[in-house]
């Protein structure tokens, strides 16, 4: 079954658009899960839970609970009054935690 949810690859070029103009926010990685492709971060003003998708996700690294990030956002069709987060990029990876590469390689911190 497809996904419901807008990937990088299945986007309108205008919901990308609007994504890449709008502004950056900060959160922290709540949850992912590199086998289902997705996962949350929890914002940094304190709103509910962003979702992200794996293809979402710039960088080598597979974020993991903890981790810092910045990203965009992007609106979830068909109401647009949920979002999901687009162009995220760990910017602190946390700390006593072992990292995987995309490649499968551990890296730890």
């Amino acid at each position: 079954l497809p996904s419901p949810l807008p990937t990088k690859r299945t986007r309108t070029y205008s919901a990308t658009a609007r994504a890449s103009a709008g502004p950056i926010f900060k959160g922290v990685c709540k949850q992912f899960s590199r086998s289902q492709g997705h996962g949350f971060i929890t914002p940094e003003n304190g709103t509910e839970d962003i979702f992200v998708h794996v293809s979402d996700i710039e960088g080598e690294y597979v974020p993991v609970e903890g981790d810092e990030v910045t990203y965009k956002v992007c609106p979830i069709p068909p109401k647009n009054q949920k979002f999901q987060a687009v162009e995220v990029v760990l910017t602190n990876l946390a700390p006593h935690t072992k990292h995987e590469t995309w490649s499968g390689q551990i890296i730890g911190s």
